[in-house]
């Protein structure tokens, strides 16, 4: 993908943002949390889809919000 993290920052402070991401690989799920304490949390039914959706949030979150939990 050609788009850059930063193309995608909200310049206003009344906007909702993703503040952390995180990355479980065995559980293949990703959990975003906002700057207003909400959560999501995208479950994945296979390794495939797990991979697709991993590629997308690697593509357009920046690394500073981006973490991988421990698998033990």
């Amino acid at each position: 993908m050609d788009s850059q993290p930063k193309d995608f920052k909200i310049e206003s402070e009344d906007e909702e943002w993703i503040t952390r991401c995180v990355v479980n690989t065995m559980r293949r799920r990703i959990s975003l949390y906002s700057n207003e304490g909400d959560e999501k949390h995208v479950d994945c039914d296979s390794v495939e889809q797990f991979m697709d959706v991993l590629e997308l949030v690697r593509a357009f979150m920046p690394e500073s919000v981006l973490v991988y939990s421990d698998p033990l």
